[in-house]
């Protein structure tokens, strides 16, 4: 479930400009650090609240390298990971990839997802609308991205990925209310992925030919969270 590609790149002319109130914050400077890991574009995620889920309670824990570096290196070298992911390797290849996150301006925020207490997940909340991404769909101002990888083989194959990206997509639209809907591009060749994004409530909208891949372009929109 992940971008197979590197980490989002500045908008070019062609992508959504910054809403005002977005460049006013960027521009006031002098962030405190948690403010800065939060990501004030994306509304602070890591102050989002733990949700209760029919697989346990789940919480979107902020990456900080050197508690989670080792883990997410194992992940990233698990072959079904790397497959898609395209990270296996040593240490520095996993940081590269999260500090590029970790040191932008918050349009991307790594996270462990965190299962009754167990880091089992990765993600990536991003601002899809000021992604690259944004070129190659009618992105909507605060249009909100996820990918994901699941660490542990126990946690694949057994509905646990579509019920943590339902839980995501649900928390981004409680606490991003200027996003109307929850944007992912698996590999289109990522059958298990796709169709763990539809089983979360998300509904497949086209192919896209991405730089690097051709992907499903899957929403959840905020009107039709209560139908899918």
């Amino acid at each position: 479930m992940s971008p197979n590609r590197p980490p989002a790149e500045p908008p070019g002319d062609d992508t959504l400009d910054l809403r005002l109130d977005d460049l006013v914050a960027l521009l006031e400077g002098g962030r405190p650090e948690a403010e800065h890991l939060d990501g004030d574009l994306l509304d602070s995620v890591g102050t989002w609240h733990p949700a209760d889920t029919p697989v346990g309670t789940f919480q979107l824990v902020p990456v900080l390298l050197e508690r989670d570096l080792p883990l997410l290196t194992r992940w990233m070298n698990d072959p079904a990971v790397s497959a898609f992911w395209e990270l296996a390797g040593p240490e520095t290849v996993t940081a590269e990839h999260v500090r590029a996150q970790l040191d932008g301006d918050g349009r991307s925020v790594p996270c462990l997802g965190v299962l009754d207490a167990t880091p089992m997940s990765y993600f990536e909340i991003y601002r899809a609308d000021l992604d690259p991404l944004a070129r190659h769909y009618p992105a909507r101002p605060h249009d909100t991205g996820i990918h994901l990888l699941i660490g542990g083989v126990t946690d694949r194959g057994r509905g646990v990925g579509s019920t943590l990206l339902r839980t995501v997509a649900d928390l981004v639209l409680d606490h991003r209310p200027r996003c109307t809907r929850v944007v992912a591009e698996p590999d289109i060749r990522n059958t298990p992925s796709v169709s763990a994004f539809l089983s979360g409530g998300f509904r497949f909208a086209a192919e896209v030919d991405l730089p690097d891949k051709r992907a499903a372009l899957m929403l959840r929109d905020r009107a039709l969270r209560h139908v899918l």
